[in-house]
């Protein structure tokens, strides 16, 4: 229904806007937006795949004459695509050879954990958090959901009595949703909306957010966060039962199944490893020599994250494999080329948003409707409004749309916007409470062990405790990018 819905509206808004008369726009600025009015109602309906509709988009207003071609696509050459296609590849490299799945046995198979369900539950977590750090949010999820399946089935057969509480089944199945999107909030790769937030505010505010410091935000978010929910699930998820020997043995027996590191393991480990020393690196030398020393310019200028990404990605084509090199062409190609293409095209929307004069209109015509005067009211909006969206679309769609709209609205209220752009960002990864909210919501709700009306109360709850700590930790840690 909802997409049969978006291929009604959205040539309707389309005409409709461009018959109207909208004051203060100039003819590509009118013609822009109402291509973009399109663009949000396919995308918030998915009548057509989110890529395809953003580069309808960029086609569009080419057609239109918005812009000349050369400037419409030219995001799609920014250097943070290729961040993404390098990120990629070596998160393909991680999952062919299994290296995901070794990481999170090995954090399972930790003396503390045992055979106790709550406390399988947080490692289960923290292992999931982990991987989703540095790779897809859903493929995470994927790659973990069969694990929490294994987990389950082996605790369920040798419950006596069949006494564990189905409120814990709930809880894994909801834990490996919900530490996968907490989790790819702690580096500017875990999840493209971090990416897209980064693009915004380098290329609108001049402000370049380097990986280091992303990090001294994201991680402390990721901590409180993950910290809750542990806490949480474990408090609403109770397994009924205090210790269980089938849950060692089984995480014992999988990560023996996994046997010696192979040779393609140890190639995509040492790839990865370099690839975030060099991400990591210019932070360090920033916090060692100063910003303004020779080191620091030189290592950012040499080696930035896009170019250091490819760096590790190149190496896999080169270190040994099972029968050849780490990962082949046919490997790497798999990629989820679709977030490239919806990146470049949402990207390309933005821009052209600024340089028509749209977003600027668009704010000032905003400013009013701002809870409250000052810049943290206007954080606290832009966190809501980005979380509530993400709901009901993909968080990438969603910071596509919320993060350049936040800057225009700061700038039109004389309000600094790096603050509201960084807690938009960070916003558009949660959105917890409905299935459709994420692809990681959708795959373990499939599970069969979790109602609906569980994950809406649930999820609820770490929307608003995600919207109150990205919130505070955004406020207190912001210089830190300066």
């Amino acid at each position: 229904m909802r997409r049969t819905v978006g291929f009604f509206l959205a040539p309707a808004v389309f005409i409709a806007l461009l018959a109207l008369p909208l004051a203060g726009l100039s003819p590509a600025a009118h013609r822009l937006a109402a291509v973009m009015a399109a663009v949000v109602v396919l995308w918030v309906t998915e009548a057509l795949p989110l890529p395809v509709t953003a580069l309808l988009g960029a086609a569009a207003s080419v057609v239109l004459d918005v812009a000349p071609a050369k400037e419409v696509f030219a995001p799609f050459a920014d250097p943070l695509m290729f961040l993404f296609i390098g990120a990629f590849i070596l998160a393909r490299g991680i999952f062919v050879h299994q290296l995901d799945r070794r990481v999170a046995y090995a954090v399972l198979s930790l003396p503390w954990v045992g055979a106790r369900p709550a406390r399988i539950l947080v490692a289960f977590g923290a292992a999931t958090a982990l991987i989703s750090a540095w790779i897809s949010n859903t493929a995470t999820t994927a790659m973990m959901f069969g694990i929490g399946l294994s987990i389950l089935a082996a605790l369920q057969s040798r419950t006596a009595g069949n006494t564990m509480d189905p409120r814990y089944a709930s809880a894994l199945m909801l834990m490996t949703s919900f530490a996968a999107s907490v989790g790819g909030l702690a580096t500017p790769v875990g999840t493209p909306p971090n990416l897209i937030g980064i693009g915004f505010i380098r290329s609108q505010l001049g402000v370049e957010v380097t990986f280091f410091q992303w990090t001294l935000i994201g991680i402390p978010v990721v901590t409180v966060l993950f910290g809750f929910l542990a806490v949480y699930l474990n408090a609403v998820g109770p397994s009924g039962v205090r210790e269980l020997p089938a849950g060692g043995e089984l995480i014992r027996h999988e990560r023996e199944q996994l046997g010696p590191w192979t040779t393609g393991q140890r190639s995509v480990a040492l790839a990865f490893s370099l690839t975030v020393t060099l991400w990591v690196l210019p932070g360090v030398a920033a916090l060692i020599w100063g910003q303004g020393s020779s080191i620091y310019l030189a290592l950012s200028r040499r080696m930035p994250e896009g170019v250091a990404a490819l760096v590790g990605a190149a190496l896999l084509f080169i270190l040994p494999g099972r029968n050849g090199p780490a990962i082949t062409w046919r490997e790497a190609s798999e990629i989820d080329w679709g977030v490239v293409l919806l990146y470049g095209g949402g990207f390309a929307l933005g821009v052209l948003s600024f340089q028509t004069g749209l977003a600027e209109a668009v704010g000032r015509g905003l400013t009013g409707l701002l809870p409250g005067h000052g810049s943290l009211g206007f954080l606290v909006a832009s966190v809501v409004l980005a979380t509530i969206l993400s709901e009901t679309t993909s968080n990438t769609a969603s910071a596509n749309m919320v993060v350049p709209v936040v800057i225009a609205i700061g700038r039109a209220a004389g309000l600094d916007p790096l603050e509201a752009a960084l807690g938009a960002t960070f916003g558009a990864s949660l959105g917890f409470m409905l299935p459709v909210s994420t692809p990681c919501n959708a795959i373990v709700y499939g599970s069969g062990y979790i109602p609906l009306s569980r994950m809406m109360r649930w999820g609820l709850a770490l929307d608003l405790v995600g919207v109150v700590v990205i919130v505070t930790l955004v406020r207190l840690l912001s210089p830190l990018v300066r």
